[in-house]
């Protein structure tokens, strides 16, 4: 005797080899023993062989039309038997019957499984549905491969361009558009933005640099909601001393500004006042809420976007002719740059200039050299310059490496100006060194205070953020808290909260188990990660379009190690297969042969050895 049976929603043969009341022990076609149950047996035959009658049962149940079956079902539960019976109109063949038993199985939306062997017809509107719904998935299919053959002759369907953003840098990979764009990219080896730039879909690369950052972190826009512009600083008293401010041109969230007094014995007092916004509003606030969402404002050559709404930069910011809410800490030196001591007051400050590096770096050269130039000020910052001198010295740790170098980009009337500027030169270094003084002073103060705060703390060389006051091995302090800029970052107006009610004499807004405060740590990570990675992208898009706007066919570069290049007065480090086996520090002369704006690449071929260069060469982390 044979059986015919379901395991695991197969169906499948054997021969009985012995039978208990509840189960059977059979041997299968290929010769495998098991045990089955009794309640798993849908049909007993002797004849034909077990192979043979699932090979006969599947070619009798392709003949079966599963829409006539349906009709001659009715509408109660039946066995499969029974519908046979029905079909042939005698007592079936054990072939008819599992031929009939296939059919049924693998039609689902006809009929439901109602246990072993049995079936109920599916409801006529309910099937009327599913239909529907398979011929829908078929029209879908076709359109699909109906667009995917044309966007791989790059002719993109309108359907398809009517959706290119959401396509490029949406995330809903569902729609039969986004099924297709897909099935033509890996059908031509192209991503999205490559394929719709052939279709002619994408001529601006540099607006979809834009939009995939927009569209990740402003989906609803850059605009502000509705908000109040607070006032603040009427009651505060005003500082003895005027101050000033030194940015670049662009330059409209002024947050530190600086003051010189002269005391006896030539010693100075120096200020360092920092923007208030942190009086104007506090933790909970609609301008929080606003602060706390964006997390720190995004700069790209030409362009940004600010943390805070402009009227409320406008109120706080250390423009010149205001009176202007400040946290200030003042530094008493002697005349040989020691600290002697500090202190910190939150008060109004009078801002009478606000210089621009654009003038003023001509004193880089002027204080190194020991000349005088003649510009307003400059006496005030040959004094800043000295005591960020001693400073440094006394953390044995230079502000930025000697040979860093930074870059300004200026897009005008689209045309790419590119400006570089050593880190370590006198203006960079005192503006550096009395924000490193400021933010390790108050950091120093909260952490006497126990009062939590958000640290940059670094060891082993990996810097992150941490509400402990640890060393930051780096800047060569104990601990360091970013304070000195609370308009353009929401740790440092975090940090300052804390720092006004610490000065003030009241209980601080966060405890150190805070968790908004652990909430807003966190989530300020990753978010200004992300955004200084796209404006590292963006310079690199612009230096390339300067490199064309220039037409340079050949650049110099230093060598860092292996294949990697780092162009000289350009803020590129690229890879140059091509580049024989040098010592690192050598210079070398590329010829440019190819650049793509879309994937903001440059192809570069070694051409010549220009010698060893004398300055040491920085490592810089390859792209």
């Amino acid at each position: 005797m044979q059986l015919l049976y379901e395991e695991e929603g197969a169906l499948k043969v054997g021969t009985v080899l012995a039978q208990a009341p509840a189960s059977f022990q059979i041997e299968s076609p290929h010769g495998r023993r098991t045990k089955i149950k009794a309640a798993s047996v849908l049909l007993e035959f002797e004849r034909p062989a077990g192979t043979e009658l699932l090979a006969a049962a599947e070619k009798f149940a392709e003949e079966l039309d599963v829409d006539f079956l349906w009709q001659c079902s009715g509408t109660r539960e039946f066995g499969f038997r029974e519908l046979a019976r029905e079909y042939v109109g005698r007592d079936p063949s054990p072939v008819e019957a599992a031929g009939v038993l296939m059919k049924l199985h693998s039609a689902p939306m006809y009929f439901y499984r109602r246990g072993k062997g049995r079936f109920q017809p599916a409801p006529e509107e309910t099937l009327k549905l599913a239909l529907a719904g398979i011929e829908k998935k078929k029209r879908v299919q076709q359109a699909i491969e109906a667009w995917a053959g044309r966007l791989a002759r790059f002719d993109c369907p309108p359907e398809v361009a009517a959706l290119r953003d959401e396509l490029l840098y949406g995330t809903d990979r569902n729609k039969p558009e986004a099924k297709a764009l897909e099935q033509a990219c890996r059908s031509l080896g192209l991503t999205p933005a490559r394929l719709f730039e052939r279709c002619g879909l994408l001529p601006d690369p540099h607006e979809y640099h834009l939009q995939r950052f927009l569209h990740e972190f402003f989906p609803a826009g850059t605009g502000f909601a509705a908000h109040e512009v607070p006032t603040a600083g009427a009651d505060l008293p005003l500082a003895g001393a005027a101050a000033f401010s030194l940015d670049d041109v662009g330059t409209t969230e002024i947050d530190d500004a600086f003051s010189v007094q002269p005391l006896a014995d030539g010693k100075l007092r120096i200020g360092v006042h920092i923007a208030a916004p942190g009086l104007g509003f506090g933790p909970g606030s609609p301008l929080d809420a606003i602060a706390r969402e964006r997390l720190s404002t995004a700069y790209m050559p030409g362009s940004k976007i600010t943390m805070l709404p402009e009227d409320v930069i406008e109120r706080f910011s250390l423009d010149h002719g205001g009176e202007r809410p400040a946290v200030s800490l003042y530094l008493d030196v002697s005349e040989e740059g020691a600290l002697l001591a500090r202190h910190t007051r939150l008060e109004r400050v009078r801002i009478i200039a606000n210089l621009r590096h654009a003038q003023y770096d001509v004193l880089n050269e002027a204080f190194e050299a020991g000349k005088e130039v003649g510009l307003p000020h400059e006496e005030e910052l040959r004094s800043l310059w000295r005591v960020a001198l001693a400073s440094e010295a006394r953390r044995g740790r230079p502000a930025a490496g000697a040979m860093t170098l930074d870059y300004s980009f200026y897009i005008e009337d689209g045309r790419v100006r590119i400006v570089p500027r050593k880190r370590g030169a006198p203006l960079d270094k005192l503006v550096s060194e009395m924000m490193i003084l400021a933010n390790t002073s108050w950091g120093e103060l909260l952490a006497e205070r126990d009062v939590a705060a958000l640290y940059r703390v670094q060891s082993t060389g990996k810097v992150r953020m941490s509400v402990h006051p640890e060393p930051h091995e780096g800047l060569g302090v104990s601990c360091y808290a970013w304070m000195s800029s609370p308009l353009r970052r929401y740790v440092d107006l975090v940090n300052q909260w804390q720092l006004i009610a610490a000065v003030s004499g009241q209980r601080a807004p966060y405890a150190r188990n805070s968790d908004a405060l652990l909430a807003a740590l966190r989530a300020f990570e990753v978010t200004y990660a992300r955004y200084d990675e796209q404006q590292r992208v963006m310079e690199t898009y612009w230096t390339l379009r300067w490199l064309a706007q220039e037409q340079l066919r050949f650049i110099d570069a230093v060598v860092l190690r292996e294949n990697l290049i780092r162009a000289d007065g350009l803020p590129l480090v690229t890879r140059v297969p091509s580049l024989p086996d040098l010592e690192p520090g050598t210079r070398v002369r590329l010829e440019v042969a190819q650049m793509d704006f879309l994937e903001r690449s440059v192809s570069l071929v070694y051409r010549e050895t220009l010698g060893k260069s004398v300055a040491s060469v920085e490592d810089d982390a390859a792209p």
